[in-house]
């Protein structure tokens, strides 16, 4: 039996707080116009979630990947960056390194994407719930934080700043689907904006499109003659002495 299903005309797209998927919309939008593409706001924790009970197609989110049902490509590596308040003595500095907190009281909020083995400086009696309370609580003057330069920016206040850190974790943002025995095909056009594929790439709908469908070769050129070529012309009486007719095809006079 033939499935008879229309293709889907939406794509939905979660994504995580600090992620920035604007450049890949647009693309898509260029290619694909006849699909709109939905985008999801989730929060860390909910990612994952939101692809196992279908709420969204694929997600823009930071590894690792919870749970082996979940493919995932890496796509780039965050900035890391210590957050602090505007008047702090780290504000001078142009870069810093984990020694320079070893005297800071460093929060460690219970979202973090940051894959420590053990985080610098003085830990907080209690972890923050999020990365937003752990600003805030930077913004009081309870102690700093290190996080991903995409949230820092994301949680931008007045008060406070940001420095690079160096000799720590970064953060890695990737692309994420339901894991199956292929990618469903929109997903799979998605995957090839990420990585930069033509339009004009052997994977996606247009591919799926272009399937079966063949080059015609041009005709030879005896089958074009035979097919409608140009008529031959018949053959011009011969010229010269000697013929039953001379110039013009009238006989000549005799002597």
């Amino acid at each position: 039996m033939t499935d008879s299903s229309p293709a889907p005309t939406t794509f939905r797209l979660a994504y995580v707080p600090g992620v920035t998927p604007s450049k890949w919309v647009r693309i898509w939008e260029q290619r694909l116009p006849d699909v709109r593409l939905s985008l999801l706001q989730v929060a860390p924790g909910e990612s994952f979630g939101a692809l196992r009970d279908g709420a969204a197609d694929a997600a823009l989110l930071r590894l690792p990947v919870d749970g082996e049902d979940l493919a995932a490509i890496p796509l780039y590596e965050e900035t890391t960056v210590v957050v602090v308040p505007k008047d702090h003595l780290f504000a001078a500095a142009e870069e810093l390194s984990p020694a320079d907190l070893a005297e800071e009281l460093v929060l460690h909020p219970l979202d973090d994407t940051l894959d420590w083995e053990a985080p610098p400086g003085r830990p907080a009696f209690q972890r923050p719930e999020t990365t937003a309370d752990a600003i805030e609580l930077v913004a009081a003057g309870v102690g700093v934080l290190v996080a991903p330069q995409s949230l820092a920016r994301l949680h931008h206040r007045k008060d406070l700043t940001y420095r690079t850190i160096t000799g720590v974790p970064q953060s890695r943002v990737a692309l994420s689907w339901s894991k199956a025995e292929e990618a469903p095909d929109l997903v799979e056009e998605f995957i090839g904006i990420v990585r930069g594929r033509t339009v004009n790439s052997t994977r996606g709908r247009r591919a799926e499109a272009q399937k079966g469908q063949k080059t015609a070769k041009p005709a030879p050129k005896a089958a074009k003659k035979a097919a409608g070529g140009k008529p031959q012309r018949p053959a011009k009486p011969a010229r010269g002495k000697g013929g039953a007719a001379g110039r013009g095809g009238k006989p000549r006079r005799g002597r």
